[in-house]
């Protein structure tokens, strides 16, 4: 099993598959993984390996970081298109989320305006109003929802707290038309017990949810690193085709990554 975390509190830019040249922001410890889901595919391992380390940084280290290295990459001309918040683990978990993002709105207005701002979350915090309002400020809102079946998201994301799906597409409706929705699609196992997202059923009740929730547009992927779950495999572009054509003839804008 791979496991990657970063281990700086900026990193990067790295090439990102959705994003193009992405400054990462990490908030959460740097040697362990902080997150309320565990999702078999996560690149940054299991939950239970990375218990360790519970140091998160503060605000102020966060804001300075990221200045600091703005600064050094406007010097060297290098490009930025997104500063992403993501990480080892859910960013919207970090207690001065709202002010950390605040303050990098203002530092990419000043120093790097031509880019945009985008946080990676698994929207689980969205009962929060502050974090709410928070990732309306974001230009990119990249919210994760790989199912529209509750008992596919318990073997998928597993998450650690009473999770609704229903609840979420309630909250979802001020993010109506301004976020971007986020699904991995994958197949295999797990424990004995058989995992997929692709097949009719789950494919057409993913399709009824996008309809319901108005996403700005939608990204969907499978899996391109080493999956703490040894078990899994990735699905094929002509696949997320066929998932996307229905939505995409309605003018839906969908981004696939292979």
């Amino acid at each position: 099993m791979g496991t990657i975390l970063f281990s700086d509190i900026v990193f990067g830019p790295i090439k990102s598959r959705r994003l193009g040249s992405s400054l990462g922001v990490n908030l959460l410890p740097r040697h362990g993984k902080w997150c309320n889901f565990d999702c078999l595919y996560c690149e940054c391992g299991f939950n239970k390996d990375g218990k360790q380390d519970k140091e998160i940084p503060g605000k102020e280290m966060v804001l300075n970081a990221l200045r600091e290295k703005i600064a050094e990459l406007v010097k060297d001309n290098t490009a930025v298109d997104s500063i992403t918040f993501s990480g080892n683990g859910e960013p919207t978990m970090h207690p001065d989320f709202p002010e950390i993002l605040e303050g990098t709105l203002l530092l990419r207005n000043n120093l790097i305006p031509s880019a945009k701002v985008s946080v990676l979350t698994n929207g689980s915090i969205l009962g929060n109003e502050a974090v709410a309002n928070a990732l309306l400020k974001a230009d990119n809102p990249i919210i994760k929802i790989d199912s529209a079946n509750e008992e596919t998201i318990s073997l998928l994301n597993r998450p650690n707290f009473k999770y609704s799906l229903s609840e979420t597409v309630d909250l979802l409706k001020k993010f109506r038309h301004r976020f971007v929705l986020q699904t991995m699609f994958l197949r295999g196992e797990f424990q004995g017990k058989k995992i997929d997202n692709t097949t009719e059923t789950e494919v057409a009740l993913w399709q009824r949810l996008v309809l319901q929730i108005h996403p700005r547009e939608i990204m969907i992927y499978t899996i391109d690193r080493e999956t703490p779950a040894s078990n899994l495999e990735k699905i094929t572009v002509d696949e997320m085709k066929k998932i996307s054509a229905p939505l995409l003839a309605t003018g839906y804008k969908i981004t696939i990554s292979g």
